[in-house]
């Protein structure tokens, strides 16, 4: 079985003093062959890729979260291209996008990065990756714009409705689905997962954070995506080693990864 972590955040989980090499030790034990390692700053890029450039089976996005965004800092968009157009192992941009939950959150400055990332996704040819929170409207909006129609990519960890489901699945973005889907609360996301298309559905741990069931609250890792593939496949009605066929297909195709890319 071949399983893919198509969002998590190893450098967060090295700093946090955790055992790194048994993590990635027992993601390969529970079928998690292949890791998408998410930065979400030119920095944090720097330090992953020095830390884990050794495993060929980490792959890279780098981006800047919303969160991290301001006028004037040093994750700025030209170091930003300058490092995707050098660095082959970066398949993708992000995390990117929108995140309006607290009101400080500067709304305008969020919305000027996260169109310069979708430039450089078109530019460059490389998928997206979105964060969006509270802000599905201004999201939709922005991706809707007809000169950024030719953008692709992914929008993490799901939550949103079945409508903002049906809209990026128009636009022709894959929607990646985390250990939320298992908790007892989120019955609403089973009805959104039946809706969407099984091949346009990827899924994640963003680990360290949001743990699926029966580690919910607890510290989350690449390893425990073996989980959440197990409860997508209960809610399709699909064997674990389809399921885990048809997102290997998924991903590969997205971000035209070759097939002898197997371990």
């Amino acid at each position: 079985m071949y399983l893919i972590d198509s969002h998590c955040h190893l450098n967060i989980i090295k700093n946090q003093n955790k055992n790194i090499h048994h993590i990635l030790k027992k993601a390969y034990q529970n079928s998690v062959k292949l890791i998408l390692n998410i930065a979400i700053s030119i920095d944090d890029y720097i330090t992953s890729y020095q830390d884990f450039k050794y495993n060929k089976n980490i792959l890279y996005s780098c981006g800047i979260h919303p969160l991290h965004t301001s006028l004037n800092d040093k994750n700025n968009i030209s170091e930003l291209e300058k490092l995707i157009s050098s660095q082959k192992q970066i398949i993708a941009l992000g995390e990117t996008g929108l995140d309006f939950l607290k009101k400080e959150n500067k709304k305008n400055i969020q919305i000027d990065k996260f169109q310069q990332h979708i430039y450089l996704s078109i530019k460059h040819k490389k998928p997206i990756i979105i964060h969006t929170r509270n802000a599905e409207y201004d999201t939709i909006n922005i991706l809707s714009n007809k000169n950024f129609l030719s953008c692709n990519g992914i929008i993490h960890s799901f939550t949103g409705s079945i409508n903002l489901a049906r809209k990026l699945l128009n636009l022709g973005f894959y929607i990646s689905f985390s250990g939320i889907i298992t908790f007892k609360n989120a019955l609403y996301l089973k009805e959104i997962i039946q809706f969407i298309p099984i091949n346009r559905i990827l899924i994640e741990t963003d680990s360290p954070y949001i743990s699926p069931e029966p580690f919910r609250g607890k510290y989350n890792q690449p390893a425990n995506l073996l989980y959440i593939a197990k409860h997508l496949a209960k809610i399709k009605n699909i064997s674990l080693i389809e399921i885990s066929r048809i997102l290997k297909k998924n991903f590969f195709q997205l971000f035209d990864i070759s097939k002898n890319h197997t371990n």
